[in-house]
């Protein structure tokens, strides 16, 4: 028997018997789903009201987690002179390997780092996220989501130079990145050692929680509801029993996971290219089976997003829906994406920071945004805000993956048979990235011994199994709540942190004004 730490055993053990007990408590015979999901009901309920506690705004409870995303974003973009936009075209001559230096340190490319990263973030966020957010608050959540991807780009290049700058190189040649590094060493650098430690710790328990969440138990969970969808609904082979489809993911992760970040990088560099160009081409065609329609749709969407009679609660409801929806799916704030870029083969942090802020402009300015203008035009908008999410919350599917995948199915009627695939290899993509941020913060927490990261590894392939049995809300639920505390001691440290990075920004850009960085290719 593995030497596992009894906080594992401990969980196990107590799963176990709450499955075995709702099963036998004299009540009629429970699926293994059903007795699944009434056990992380509980759970799911009191993390949501920790993580999402309100602050009253006029009429509106407006959650405080974020408020505080939003102003970091909007900070961080002003203080770093709008670098989302003049480090863009950089950006670009960097992943394709303009300044690439095979003698560096690290592991991985640019590129590879980049699609490692991706693949943490384009997921069924993009697809399931996006159609909660339109059937919820209308066409109108989708500004907010575009406007917090173009905003979400600076957070992002702040957390991921700082994650390769203070990234740890370790004595066989991997390394260590992320929020856990730079919030304790470089606060530590600045006379706030205690401070530093305790945001760090903090992170790490944030980001095992979130890789369990929505890094795994969202994914898997929407890939099964799709999955089942197209197999046959009520008479699928998978229909109450999610968890089959939840153990052969889980054997397909475990086997993945073992080769630590190379075997993930050279598994993302191929996937994630190939299904986003899959996912992007299919939108396109609808989109241009609708182009007399286009202008009305961007007007639903401007229109809708300043309407006071908007969907869930007006103007500000529809801000807070489109920026926590864009939030989950990019991440940006969040910190986990500086974790994979931590490992990119460069001296220069900063050149990793400005690769990274193209992520949620792939993410959530160009994919979210195509997945929602395919929901906007099916039946020209037909569908009412509300109703959707309605049907998805008495037990249906139709605000997650399955409402996008019938708008999709309006024009190319076959396409959500390859959307079932894309949806799986999303899912996959975004769950081995995830159990890479989830071991390192597991390791920065137990220690880097085998034991314990076969600890970790075998838990989070239990969970695959829990997340493709529960109910689509609980699962993004627990997501959520997972995935947003990873933001308050991730942001409070930036705050901290990013002067020097500014500094360290002027510094690069003028040693590539005078060619004391040069191009490679």
């Amino acid at each position: 028997m593995l030497n596992l730490p009894k906080a594992l055993f401990g969980f196990l053990s107590f799963f176990i018997i709450s499955v075995a007990t709702y099963a036998q408590d004299g009540q009629p015979v429970r699926t293994v789903d059903e007795a699944i999901n009434d056990f992380m009901e509980p759970i799911t309920g009191a993390l949501m009201k920790v993580i999402f506690f309100t602050i009253p705004i006029g009429s509106m409870e407006v959650p405080f987690v974020l408020i505080w995303l939003i102003a970091g974003a909007l900070f961080f973009t002003i203080y770093m002179k709008f670098i989302n936009i003049r480090g863009f075209k950089h950006a670009l001559d960097v992943v394709r390997g303009k300044y690439d230096n095979p003698d560096d340190a690290g592991e991985v490319s640019h590129f590879q780092a980049l699609t490692a990263a991706l693949s943490g973030t384009v997921g069924v966020g993009n697809i399931a996220g996006v159609a909660i957010a339109v059937s919820l608050g209308g066409p109108g959540a989708t500004f907010w989501m575009i406007m917090a991807g173009l905003f979400g780009m600076s957070s992002k290049f702040v957390e991921c130079t700082l994650g390769l700058k203070y990234r740890k190189e370790n004595d066989n040649g991997s390394v260590s990145g992320g929020p856990m590094y730079y919030l304790s060493e470089g606060l530590a650098k600045q006379g706030k050692k205690g401070l530093g430690k305790v945001l760090a710790v903090i992170f790490a328990i944030a980001c095992i929680g979130g890789s369990f969440g929505g890094g795994n138990m969202v994914q898997i969970n929407q890939a099964t509801q799709q999955l089942i969808e197209v197999t046959g609904g009520t008479e699928s082979i998978f229909f109450d029993r999610g968890w089959i489809f939840g153990l052969i993911m889980a054997v397909i992760v475990g086997v993945i996971i073992i080769g630590g970040i190379k075997s993930i990088a050279k598994v993302t560099d191929k996937i994630v290219p190939f299904m986003v160009a899959i996912y992007v081409l299919a939108a396109l065609v609808v989109i241009g089976y609708n182009i007399e329609n286009l202008g009305w749709a961007f007007g639903q969407i401007i229109g809708g997003a300043f309407s006071p009679d908007a969907m869930y609660g007006g103007f500000v409801g529809v801000l807070i829906l489109g920026f926590k929806r864009a939030a989950f799916s990019n991440e940006a704030g969040i910190g986990s994406a500086s974790i994979a870029h931590s490992a990119a083969k460069t001296d220069e942090p900063i050149s990793e920071g400005l690769v990274s802020l193209l992520e949620p402009f792939i993410d959530t300015v160009v994919i979210c945004t195509m997945t929602a203008l395919v929901i906007i035009f099916s039946d020209y908008g037909a569908f009412t805000p509300g109703e959707a999410f309605a049907s998805a919350s008495t037990g249906g599917n139709a605000a997650g993956i399955g409402l996008t995948s019938s708008a999709f199915a309006q024009t190319i009627s076959w396409f959500p048979i390859v959307l079932s695939v894309a949806v799986i290899l999303f899912a996959l993509s975004t769950m081995i990235s995830w159990s890479y941020y989830g071991i390192k913060a597991w390791t920065y927490l137990f220690g880097e011994s085998t034991a314990s990261i076969t600890s970790y590894k075998i838990l989070f392939c239990l969970l695959v199994i829990v997340g493709a049995a529960i109910s689509a809300n609980q699962v993004f639920d627990f997501g959520d709540a997972m995935i947003f505390a990873m933001a308050f001691p991730n942001v409070l440290g930036l705050y901290f942190l990013a002067p020097e990075i500014k500094k360290d920004l002027q510094d690069y850009f003028r040693r590539i004004k005078s060619g004391e960085i040069q191009a490679y290719k």
